[in-house]
């Protein structure tokens, strides 16, 4: 376990990264102990294109809950992909953790759904843009 206290000098000397899915793109994690939090908000490329980052005596930790998913409609989560495609590999292994699932109060399920509906009538694109990376390594854009 590390002090609390130590970790600004460990991310200021680059030992700790904490860093943006879309940052990823075009680096390969050599040597490197990697967390994917919230995985089941990705979509099956960004997934695909996280999981091709493992280098060189890397592990990585992919964490997420595909019963809470929040991707537009239609967008299947890259959690559940990576799961039936790596599900049988042997350096490969997924934990469920078996709970009730929990349910929001009411007044906190309807404070998400206007939340929602706020979303969509303030960016009316929200979900379909791709990630962007860092500068100068934008996706093309397709017209």
């Amino acid at each position: 376990m590390l002090d609390p206290d130590s970790i600004p000098r460990l991310m200021a000397a680059g030992t700790i990264e904490v860093a943006p899915l879309a940052y990823m793109r075009g680096r390969t994690l050599n040597d490197a102990f990697i967390i994917l939090d919230e995985a089941q908000n990705t979509s099956a490329e960004q997934m695909k294109m996280f999981l091709t980052r493992l280098g060189f005596g890397a592990k990585i930790v992919v964490t997420g809950d595909v019963t809470q998913v929040d991707l537009p409609s239609g967008t299947t989560s890259g959690l559940r992909v990576v799961q039936d495609i790596l599900g049988d590999v042997d350096d490969v292994h997924f934990a469920q953790a078996h709970q009730p699932r929990r349910r929001a109060a009411p007044a906190g399920r309807s404070d998400r759904r206007r939340l929602r509906r706020v979303g969509r009538r303030a960016r009316p694109d929200a979900g379909r843009a791709e990630p962007r990376g860092p500068p100068g390594h934008d996706p093309p854009v397709s017209t």
